[in-house]
């Protein structure tokens, strides 16, 4: 789930994302202040937005609008009051975490590209990874799905060449860290990094 508000550009509307599908699988049903979008196909829940949001909550930010237990109960009671069945979740588990590489397999389809299995402590993922120097048995940085890079990207699920992915090992220079090399290549830890543990505090 990300949360976007920009009332210059788009007025006073809170933008829920909570899942990205083709635009052709949109559909929009408006009960009073709330939008639900939704997948024709399937009728999962894409997305919510709320207008005339400072109505509800109070929003500083103007972009990524930093998740919390106020805005979420406050858009649950709201989904609740139009008669929608949606419950949004609060995930405030760290999306950047240190993971350690499992193992790694060379992409059937892609000659730069690996298949990597990555310990982030609470799982285990399977992240496709083009960096050079990835190995087995490093400690990296992941970012999860639903984190977004200080670039502004949000990591999805993704299938590169016919391969899941989901989530992304990063270079130094991905996460905007002072004096991060410009060579490409992931960031890889000292040994002793805890695996599982938030690498943004």
């Amino acid at each position: 789930m990300n949360i976007f508000y920009n009332k210059e550009g788009i007025g006073d509307t809170l933008l829920i994302t909570l899942k990205q599908i083709p635009s052709e699988d949109r559909q929009v049903e408006r009960k009073g202040d709330i939008a639900r979008v939704y997948s024709v196909v399937t009728n999962e829940t894409v997305a919510i937005n709320v207008f005339e949001a400072s109505t509800y909550v109070d929003v500083q930010e103007n972009g990524m609008v930093t998740i919390t237990e106020h805005i979420v109960n406050t858009v649950n009671e709201l989904l609740a009051k139009e008669g929608f069945e949606d419950t949004l979740v609060l995930d405030l588990s760290p999306k950047f975490v240190i993971g350690y590489v499992i193992e790694k397999e060379k992409h059937p389809n892609a000659d730069k590209l690996n298949i990597c299995k990555v310990d982030v402590g609470t799982d285990t993922l399977q992240i496709v990874c083009g960096a050079p120097n990835v190995e087995q048995g490093q400690k990296v940085v992941v970012a999860k799905v639903g984190a977004v890079m200080p670039s502004g990207l949000v990591i999805k699920d993704a299938n590169l060449r016919g391969v899941d992915s989901f989530g992304m090992i990063c270079s130094a220079r991905e996460l905007d860290l002072p004096d991060a090399p410009q060579e490409k290549g992931i960031l890889v830890l000292e040994a002793d990094a805890e695996v599982g543990k938030a690498f943004f505090n």
